[in-house]
């Protein structure tokens, strides 16, 4: 019985907790054998039992003669910079190469838990690709099982796995917008444009995303000449202080020659050149070759077919006979081709923008990772592989990383900025131009700065 109490005290009450009641009663007893001090001056003689109770082994010189409230601010002092571990929760930083199941094999968690976690992701597939960055924090009960998981993706998002069941588990994603912090950067083309995008602090998501802008109007290898200016407005997700790693392309404008080259993004969230001209490529609305009839739609509240529990149903279910083809509706590049257990084999594609696909349950791939692709291009065939209940093409479109109804999403149609929206939109183009302007002149004043001073 004895034991079953401390097991369940262990289990319910934290660790920090525990060496704070320990220590208070430790120092109880002990001043309660003590004899009564003659000393006028307040004494830090009972905080000693307190700190051994806490686990604090070492104490500043004549500790024993300090006033009791300087002894206790020492003491919390201390625990506030000492890490306490909690025997139940194990963090985990994520390695390349890292899968799930060898992390939970390094924590003695059984395959069978591995795939319950995995089941519930299904929807969400945040699991299925782990990145360097992420971190996992799992909370264990006291016989080693898992109870709950959070997957640190980044500040503004995670995704917490808790047991619902004892075999099975549910997601909740947890998400925080954060601000959008803006700022110009500006550069001179020497050598190639991505070196040069690089050495102005331009990332390659953000060098991947100008070169789908301008792709049919200009050929960045060849047709940029040396000392051609570029000017870009990016913006840069933050929450609090702390940046998620999301940037995107607000601005830019491209000097070469005798020709400028120019795109803004409009309240839309596409993109324009200064005069209000598309430059998207549209999107398709199908990824087949005809319409086809719909067996499920989006819905965020569906009952999972199988599990009989609500599960998101983040796209949309085509019924179609093994071996149909399945095309991609805009121009991009492959990010994924992955063959899940409960999503069986599947691809993503990032296209312009903040624009992303998934075809899930294919039966074959006719594209590789890191192949761009053109819209109408066939880039697999569907199936009925994973946790299928027949053969048919799940589709989801995300766009922002969400997952929306691409049924009645707005997505490009390569049209030009709204006849109500025009003004705005070139009152907004001036002001940028004007910013991205100064921003050029003084960086380089400041590099010819920079010359004299070393010249001397």
């Amino acid at each position: 019985m004895v034991n079953n109490f401390i097991n369940d005290f262990r289990r319910r009450v934290p660790a920090l907790h525990q060496r704070l009641m320990l220590g208070c009663l430790l120092g109880l007893s002990v001043l309660l054998v003590l004899p009564k001090p003659q000393q006028t001056q307040p004494s830090g003689m009972g905080v000693l039992p307190l700190m051994l109770g806490m686990g604090l082994q070492y104490a500043p010189q004549n500790f024993e003669l300090l006033p009791l409230d300087q002894a206790l601010s020492w003491v919390n002092q201390q625990l506030q910079t000492e890490p306490v571990e909690d025997p139940f929760v194990k963090v985990y930083q994520i390695s390349r190469g890292d899968s799930l199941s060898r992390i939970f094999a390094r924590y003695n968690l059984s395959y069978q838990t591995v795939q319950q976690v995995m089941a519930s992701d299904e929807s969400l597939l945040a699991l299925d690709v782990l990145h360097p960055g992420n971190r996992l924090t799992l909370q264990l009960d006291d016989v080693g099982e898992l109870q709950s998981m959070e997957l640190y993706i980044h500040a503004g998002k995670k995704v917490v796995y808790q047991r619902v069941a004892a075999d099975e588990f549910a997601y909740q994603e947890i998400v925080d917008e954060g601000v959008w912090q803006s700022d110009i950067l500006v550069g001179e083309v020497y050598g190639s444009f991505y070196v040069s995008a690089q050495r102005a602090g331009l990332s390659d998501a953000d060098i991947y995303n100008i070169n789908q802008l301008f792709k049919e109007r200009l050929n960045f290898s060849r047709d940029i000449q040396a000392g051609a200016q570029f000017q870009v407005l990016r913006s840069e997700n933050f929450v609090g202080e702390e940046s998620t790693g999301q940037s995107r392309i607000e601005g830019i404008r491209i000097l070469n020659r005798r020709q400028t080259l120019s795109a803004f993004m409009h309240e839309d969230g596409q993109y324009y050149d200064a005069n209000g001209d598309s430059l998207e490529r549209a999107f398709s609305r199908y990824p087949l070759q005809k319409q086809q009839r719909i067996s499920s739609h989006f819905n965020p509240r569906r009952l999972h077919p199988i599990t009989q529990r609500v599960s998101p149903h983040n796209g949309t279910d085509f019924p179609l006979p093994v071996g149909s083809p399945v095309l991609a509706p805009a121009d991009g590049v492959v990010t994924r081709i992955e063959n899940h257990p409960y999503a069986g084999k599947y691809i993503e594609i990032q296209h312009f923008g903040n624009y992303k696909t998934r075809y899930l349950h294919l039966s074959r791939f006719n594209v590789q990772r890191g192949q761009r692709v053109t819209r109408g291009q066939r880039i697999a065939l569907s199936g009925n592989t994973g946790r299928s209940t027949g053969p048919h093409l799940h589709y989801e479109l995300h766009i922002n990383n969400r997952p929306v109804n691409p049924m009645t999403a707005h997505i490009p149609l390569a049209k030009p900025v709204s006849a109500e929206s025009r003004a705005s939109f070139a009152k907004r183009v001036k002001q940028l131009t004007a910013q991205m302007e100064q921003q050029s002149l003084l960086a380089k004043n400041s590099a010819s700065s920079t010359l004299a001073d070393s010249a001397e």
